[in-house]
């Protein structure tokens, strides 16, 4: 159960920023459709009083100004994000620009060097005490149960949903 939950967790780490821009926009449109709403029932509410009085036509005014800056305050904020990306890659590149293609290979290679490292150090950890426990004579069925325990299938899995994962999200 440990397995799948960190195997689970550690895939949408990579999207985590992608799940929360869908709610906000799911929320923002959902505040957007609330406000329309009370709009239109005070124009009606206005219609059946009699009142056209042109100070709530202003009030309305107001309002749909409020709502036209707080979107495009929105717009400018993701205009923003979006530049702010573009600059970074672009900052990226050129930082690779005039270095080796073995440095820009390695650059590129962090989170596979990450994950092979990490891959290696259980799998040596694993060697190492199975080449022990075999010296003690310890039986293969405990040496199994201890080295690959709950724990290490957690931490098994949670490195290949970083790699994979990230890969996932990042198309």
């Amino acid at each position: 159960m440990l397995t799948m939950l960190s195997t689970f967790l550690s895939f949408l780490m990579g999207g985590l920023p992608k799940i929360l821009d869908f709610f906000q926009d799911k929320s923002d449109k959902s505040h957007e459709l609330k406000l329309a709403q009370l709009q239109t029932e005070r124009e009606l509410q206005m219609l059946e009083r009699g009142y056209k009085a042109q100070e709530r036509i202003e009030e309305i005014r107001l309002d749909e100004i409020k709502t036209e800056t707080t979107a495009a305050t929105q717009q400018a904020l993701i205009q923003a994000q979006q530049a702010e990306m573009a600059a970074i890659y672009a900052h990226d590149i050129a930082i690779g620009q005039g270095a080796s293609q073995w440095m820009v290979n390695l650059r590129t290679s962090v989170r596979p060097v990450i994950t092979y490292g990490f891959f290696f150090l259980l799998c040596a950890i694993d060697a190492t005490l199975a080449y022990k426990g075999f010296e003690a004579g310890v039986s293969f069925t405990d040496m199994a149960a201890q080295l690959w325990d709950d724990e290490t299938q957690a931490l098994f899995a949670a490195i290949i949903a970083f790699h994979f994962g990230g890969r996932a999200f990042g198309k």
